[in-house]
């Protein structure tokens, strides 16, 4: 398969989830949670959870939270760790052991059917996912957010499509995203896949309403331009350098992050391919390295 830019991605995946039912996972109601995972499953996990009492927690800090809510476990406060991880393997496997050593049930929300976390876990929930280059996971955590939201991915993909871009959207050096406070958990998904397929070749920032006013654009620059996503921009970046989108009222988390990352592979096909001539030595070298391991990640990870 070849290496697709992340807008084919979203694509792709959103005429899988027109087809495909989704699971729709019960956590147990007012209960407060611990919610676990990294990288872009940690902020899955803030989207799911975001109106329901959770602790949210990743690799780094887990141990540690763990430790210091001792007591709300052992009063039955918190009774249950959901843990999400779209491979089922790596961090996720310690922090269910952890999880079940400290008497928590464990709920497991995976792509990876058979993978070690799914054989401890207490249940799993299990998504549907294409074959993807190694990182990009739009179906893996796109199929969860979807599961919550009950949006149509059909709809969804006739708004992308429709996508008029600017003339000079090619052009410009530096590329800002403001999004409603809402959505607040999507700017981090955004900042990871501007470390993922550029680096630090190319400056693309994404805010929430509320932090961007926060001394976000102090400096402005005729080489960045600032996209706002369902509120119209009159404060940030220069004013000839504004787009902004109108987002239906039926939109949710699932439509707002499908646009983000529509958007960001769109940047990505007009820019030198950064990602796709360094992503092949990363998975034989530097990326099972930093985890102890000998034998390659997968450069496109298959479907389940």
């Amino acid at each position: 398969m070849k290496l697709i830019n992340l807008d084919e991605g979203v694509i792709k995946a959103l005429d899988l989830f027109s087809k495909q039912s989704l699971p729709r996972p019960k956590f147990g109601g007012s209960e407060m949670l611990f919610v676990v995972g990294s990288g872009n499953a940690y902020n899955t996990g803030a989207i799911m959870f975001a109106e329901q009492a959770a602790i949210l927690a990743d690799e780094s800090n887990f141990r540690r939270l763990m430790q210091a809510y001792k007591p709300a476990i052992k009063s039955g406060l918190i009774r249950t760790a959901v843990i999400i991880s779209a491979s089922g393997e790596k961090d996720s496997v310690w922090e269910i052991e952890l999880a079940k050593k400290n008497g928590l049930k464990t709920i497991l929300l995976t792509c990876g059917a058979s993978s070690s976390a799914a054989k401890i876990a207490d249940k799993t929930y299990i998504y549907k996912k294409l074959a993807e280059p190694y990182t990009y996971n739009v179906s893996t955590y796109l199929g969860m957010i979807l599961s919550l939201t009950g949006e149509r991915p059909s709809e969804i993909k006739k708004f992308l499509l429709r996508l008029r871009l600017p003339k000079n959207f090619s052009n410009f050096d530096a590329y800002s995203f403001i999004l409603p406070d809402k959505y607040r958990d999507i700017c981090a998904m955004i900042e990871i896949k501007h470390n993922e397929l550029f680096g630090p070749r190319l400056s693309l920032r994404s805010f929430s309403q509320g932090n961007a006013r926060h001394a976000k654009f102090v400096i402005p620059w005729s080489e960045e331009l600032v996209v706002s996503l369902g509120e119209k921009n009159v404060y940030f970046g220069l004013p000839k350098n504004r787009w902004d989108i109108a987002l239906p009222k039926n939109f949710s988390y699932g439509a707002v992050l499908s646009l983000a990352y529509y958007l960001v592979g769109k940047i990505q096909a007009t820019k030198p391919p950064y990602f796709k001539e360094n992503i092949k030595n990363y998975c034989e070298i530097s990326g099972p390295a930093a985890y102890g391991k000998h034998e390659p990640f997968e450069v496109i990870v298959p479907e389940n």
